[in-house]
């Protein structure tokens, strides 16, 4: 407690020595309290009032320094203005020259106060103008150094004039000239414009001076002063004249030469930001080795350094030790003194990362006049994401070409689809007229029948895997009963589950389900996965069925449609699960299809934003595949 009265009574002596005034506006208020300091108008006062102590010139800018401290732009501000002193408002005010720096408190988020502290500058402000006029005196006395000086009478006559005057004016004599001794001052340019013949006052110019009777042009520096007795009375007119025609030429060519210099300053301070930003750009920086001071130095452009590496640190800065450029640098005056360039990876001793750098070095020896090698320099490159790029082309390369081979296999293995039932349907319809009982007929008929339907869904996989190459899917929602939809789709699909042994089950949980879903593409999914199904179970069950179910998508409920098929089947291996939804894969190439069904399911779901998989334990445990599209 002690300590804190200690440093409290020696800010309040600050104060008092500095004489700062504190003062506080409360904003819940709008009242204006005297805190410390020689009181400015009494106890308090609310806003508006206070505003009058200020000079209306610089009211407007007083009230921006309070709003803008108000409303919480600006947390801290400084403001210069004018204050009244005069308290009683009679007479004359007495205007001091303030300075003022503010801070808003806050509370709860909203300033609540504006503390300011308030410089009274007056006396400040009079010495600095009292040394501008000496010090403009000075320099006036500086730059008219009296060189040419002549005499006039009150009346304007010339009296006499200096050797240098006479030399500026080009006088016909030592003693005289017969044209400035004819002339009067007064009606001289440009002093019969500036001067009262009754009562001349000092004059001071610079111009160029032109008298052609005597081949003057010149630009003189000339001042006049009159000459008066201390009864006030005019005894001479003195005038001073300095040639600075040479002083004249000499700055304009100091001026045109600060211009120069200042386009060449703009030019390379251009050509410096151009090059950061294009080392930005490309991920390089610069760096150089001295040999002398044993650094080396990465930059930031040309000049800033960013980072100094000790020169014995220099090959443990790279991951690949075993690398013959890295070994060399053990030897730096020998790996140095030639041209080089590295490729490889580097520990992230520049960038704020923690991951190693892949980086590319260019290096340049740098040798003295006299061919001793002082170092070298060069520019080091970032190259992740180049070699990432590498990496991706590389796995890029390998997809297309298994992709090609899987083409290659699926042109082999649709030549063999297609024939397939086309052969069933031509030699069946040969040998259809020559059956003699309706029950044969019946038996080939639907065979004809199952093939014409094998064709069918052939050509529809075909040319739905064309439109998905061209990155085109139409979806089609309509209104339906989805409950009588699925029974009717289960129904056709009844006739494929011809095992004695498997039992085909319908799971349809709703007497009416009224949605707006693409049936038809939905149809084409449990097609797929029914299809998938009667080629791979012999033995058990295949179950189609669906639910309405909500899945959390990108932080919200959605409620959306599940579907899946459920088999005792041959189950998939689980390497082979990632690859299951993949266009012309087969997990059996033995087994009759194109390898197109399920990656046309997989792009449905897509296309709408949903999700599907597999579920399979392993070969000889079934398989469940299912989707789930939002509503």
């Amino acid at each position: 407690m002690n300590i804190m009265f200690e440093e409290e009574q020696a800010m309040m002596m600050a104060l008092d020595i500095s004489g700062t005034h504190v003062m506080c506006l409360d904003l819940r208020e709008n009242r204006v309290y005297d805190l410390h300091g020689k009181a400015m108008f009494g106890n308090n006062v609310g806003i508006e009032v206070y505003y009058t102590y200020i000079h209306p010139d610089d009211q407007e800018r007083f009230r921006t320094f309070i709003r803008r401290l108000s409303d919480g732009t600006d947390k801290v501000a400084e403001c210069h203005y004018r204050w009244n002193y005069n308290y009683n408002g009679t007479g004359e005010p007495d205007w001091h020259d303030m300075h003022g720096r503010a801070m808003a408190e806050y509370e709860d988020g909203k300033p609540v106060n504006i503390i300011a502290t308030l410089t009274d500058e007056t006396e400040v402000k009079q010495k600095e103008h009292e040394v501008e006029q000496v010090s403009e005196r000075y320099r006036s006395i500086f730059e008219n150094s009296i060189i040419g000086m002549s005499f006039y009478s009150p009346e304007g006559w010339l009296i006499d004039a200096n050797r240098i005057m006479r030399q500026i004016c080009h006088f016909d004599s030592d003693t005289g000239d017969e044209f400035f001794s004819k002339v009067n001052l007064f009606d001289m340019m440009p002093f019969n414009e500036v001067l009262d013949r009754v009562h001349p006052e000092d004059y001071w110019a610079c111009s160029l001076s032109i008298i052609p009777e005597r081949e003057m042009r010149v630009f003189l520096e000339i001042s006049v002063h009159p000459i008066y007795d201390k009864n006030d009375k005019l005894m001479y007119i003195s005038v001073t004249a300095n040639d600075v025609t040479e002083e004249r030429n000499m700055y304009l060519n100091v001026m045109e030469n600060d211009a120069r210099m200042k386009q060449m300053n703009e030019a390379i301070k251009n050509y410096e930001t151009e090059l950061r930003y294009m080392l930005d750009a490309s991920k390089m920086q610069t760096w150089r080795i001295s040999l002398a001071r044993e650094t080396l130095e990465f930059y930031d452009g040309l000049n800033t350094v960013v980072r100094t590496v000790p020169l014995e640190q220099l090959q443990k800065i790279f991951v690949d030790q075993e690398n013959q450029f890295v070994k060399a640098l053990a030897n730096p005056v020998e790996a140095l003194s030639k041209p080089l360039v590295y490729v490889g990876q580097m520990y992230p001793v520049v960038t704020l990362g923690t991951e190693n750098q892949w980086v590319q070095i260019n290096c340049i020896p740098e040798f003295s006049d006299d061919g001793t090698l002082q170092g070298a320099f060069g520019v080091w490159r970032n190259i992740n994401d180049l070699m990432r790029k590498q990496d991706q082309l590389r796995s890029e390369e390998k997809r297309a070409r298994e992709s090609g081979q899987m083409k290659s296999l699926f042109l082999a293995n649709m030549t063999h689809e297609i024939r397939t039932p086309i052969n069933a349907i031509v030699g069946f319809s040969e040998v259809l007229s020559s059956l003699t009982t309706e029950e044969e007929k019946k038996e080939i008929i639907q065979i004809i029948k199952n093939n014409c339907d094998m064709l069918l869904r052939l050509i529809n996989d075909i040319l739905t895997a064309s439109s998905l190459e061209s990155g085109h899917m139409d979806i089609k929602p309509v209104k339906v009963d989805f409950a009588r939809a699925f029974n009717e789709l289960f129904e056709s699909l009844r006739p494929r589950v011809q095992e004695p042994g498997v039992e085909f089950i319908s799971d349809n949980p709703y007497d009416s389900l009224p949605i707006k879903v693409d049936v038809e593409r939905v149809s084409q999914v449990f097609t797929n996965f029914v299809t998938n199904a009667v080629k791979y179970t012999h033995q058990g069950h295949i179950k189609l069925g669906y639910r309405k179910e909500i899945r959390t998508v990108n932080g919200q409920h959605r409620e959306g449609l599940y579907g899946y098929c459920e088999d005792t089947g041959a189950g998939i291996a689980p390497e082979a699960q990632p690859k299951i939804f993949d266009r012309f894969y087969k997990v059996d190439d033995f087994v009759q299809g194109t390898g197109l069904g399920l990656s046309i399911c997989k792009a449905f779901t897509d296309t709408v934003h949903g999700e599907i998989g597999v579920i399979s334990e392993g070969q000889g445990h079934g398989s469940t595949f299912w989707m789930w599209i939002p509503l």
